[in-house]
């Protein structure tokens, strides 16, 4: 692994890789109170095109745990493809870190940096996809329903149902779509045909996975994941997606469908409460969100020891 864009650019022995890496990282962490400085005297650029939360203070507390450093580069002071073009700004950072990471809408932007820059790049965030909430997500289901870490089979999630409800059209939906390809879980989308994912994008994934419109398609779901009706960006269209996909909030009605009651609920923050999930089900037992955000911290310290530290990835 050179950079980290897409949860299809990787193989399967790099995602159980970096899976078993971060279960590693966070027993070191349990076991001795502190990481070993993996990173000492590394620093990675934080590109922010869109603001977050959790992608920017996850990144900054994980280099801190590794031992290193990060740099926030706001909108204004970087103006990716406006004030400077990506691969400008790849090669102006490519002197001055060990890496970069950047949350951008134009996907082309990613692209564009990985293509120019000289150390790794990660992908934080694009309209297109979101790689690095995926592999949390993969990681929060292995603690739940994976097997035994030391098993040899670890994760061993084959089989597992993951229902994403609402927009199955965005960027979550997309990398969560690859990452389950990979580690063969059984995919079904349940969304209105307008906000199904594009054919051509299934295609390109190679993966079988059931699409519906149908809520009934939520039945025996282990896992029910969705993520705000109203991205940013699409604040225009507010009124009429809100409209379009009232139908499909995750409500404790919608988790009677299931008929499993050992079904858990995922969400990637932030929420809009009321709108794609109530709020009887995110503080709910259901509930996985939190840990599912806390994962994030896990994950991409996994991302940053491989990809700035050259950590190995372990294999079973």
């Amino acid at each position: 692994m050179r950079h980290f864009g897409d949860i299809c650019n990787l193989t399967r022995f790099e995602m159980i890789g970096l899976l078993r890496l971060t279960r590693f990282l966070q027993r070191d962490r349990e076991v001795r109170g502190q990481n070993h400085p993996i990173l000492q005297g590394k620093h990675l650029a934080m590109v922010f095109m869109k603001p977050s939360l959790r992608t920017r203070v996850s990144f900054e507390t994980g280099m801190l745990q590794l031992g290193g450093h990060a740099s926030y580069l706001s909108p204004t002071e970087v103006g990716l493809g406006d004030r400077e073009t990506a691969p400008d700004v790849a090669r102006v950072l490519s002197g001055y870190a060990d890496g970069i990471m950047a949350r951008v809408f134009d996907h082309r932007h990613i692209l564009d940096l990985m293509e120019h820059a000289q150390v790794p790049v990660i992908n934080g965030l694009s309209m297109a996809t979101h790689p690095c909430q995926a592999l949390a997500d993969m990681y929060t289901l292995a603690q739940e329903f994976g097997s035994h870490w030391a098993s040899p089979n670890w994760p061993g999630l084959q089989g597992l149902k993951i229902v994403y409800v609402g927009d199955g059209d965005s960027n979550v939906c997309h990398s969560l779509l690859e990452a389950g390809q990979l580690l063969d879980l059984e995919l079904r989308i349940v969304a209105p045909e307008a906000y199904q994912p594009q054919a051509d994008f299934l295609d390109r994934i190679d993966a079988e996975v059931q699409v519906t419109a149908d809520l009934e398609g939520v039945a025996e779901a282990d896992v029910v994941y969705t993520d705000v009706f109203v991205s940013m960006g699409q604040e225009a269209d507010r009124s009429r997606r809100l409209q379009d996909l009232a139908a499909y909030q995750v409500d404790a009605q919608l988790l009677q469908r299931t008929r499993n009651p050992k079904a858990i609920v995922m969400h990637c923050l932030p929420a809009h409460r009321g709108e794609e999930i109530s709020d009887e089900v995110m503080d709910g037992p259901h509930s996985r969100v939190f840990p599912q955000a806390h994962n994030r911290l896990h994950t991409q310290k996994a991302l940053l020891a491989h990809l700035l530290g050259g950590e190995p990835l372990p294999t079973p």
